[in-house]
Formats: C-alpha cells, sequence, structure tokens
C-alpha cells in the first residue's frame, strides 16, 4: 500500500493505492493521525485500493473519532463495490462518510 499526502487551503487529500489488510493498517492509520495533526479536514481518495480488511476498518474508525474530536471531517471517496461491501455488511456505510 502506498498514500501519497496532498495539502490544500482548509484540507488534506490522502491518495491510497493497494490492499489495506493487517501489514498496512498501521501504516494507514500513521498517515491519517499525521495528517489530522496539521488540519481538522481529511478526505481519503480509494479509487485504488482494491481491498480492506477488519485492521484497515479499525484504522479508519480511529480516523473518524479522530476528526470527530477535533470538530472536523473525514470523507472517504471513490471506494470500488468490493470496498463499499465491507462498509456495507458491517456497519461502517452508517458511521464513515462515504461519497
Amino acid at each position: 500500500m502506498t498514500v501519497n499526502e496532498i495539502k490544500s487551503e482548509d484540507h488534506i487529500t490522502l491518495e491510497i493505492e493497494g490492499r489495506v489488510d493487517t501489514t498496512t493498517a498501521p501504516d494507514l492509520q500513521k498517515a491519517v493521525l499525521t495528517a489530522f495533526q496539521k488540519t481538522k479536514n481529511l478526505i481519503l481518495q480509494f479509487e485504488k485500493v482494491e481491498y480492506i480488511s477488519s485492521a484497515g476498518l479499525r484504522s479508519l474508525l480511529i480516523g473518524q473519532k479522530t476528526a470527530m474530536s477535533k470538530g472536523g471531517k473525514m470523507v472517504v471517496t471513490g471506494a470500488n463495490e468490493a470496498v463499499l461491501d465491507v462498509f456495507k455488511v458491517t456497519g461502517f456505510i452508517n458511521i464513515l462518510t462515504v461519497e
């Protein structure tokens, strides 16, 4: 998995590519928390994420809670059908802001 950070005036976008699994989820979590040290609004571009595991979901949950505690917002965009199905089955579709 790779994460590319793009800074904007009022938010940071993280372009994520690859599999978010047990091995890579800690890297995603670190990238999300590091971004929230710089901004309160975060966009996660999931267009190139092919798979997400429960460890990846945990990283997203930590990010969502961090956004809420800062009075900000975390948005997941561009998720494919397989990832959206994981969000739906686990109920994360109701926890995260998914566009």
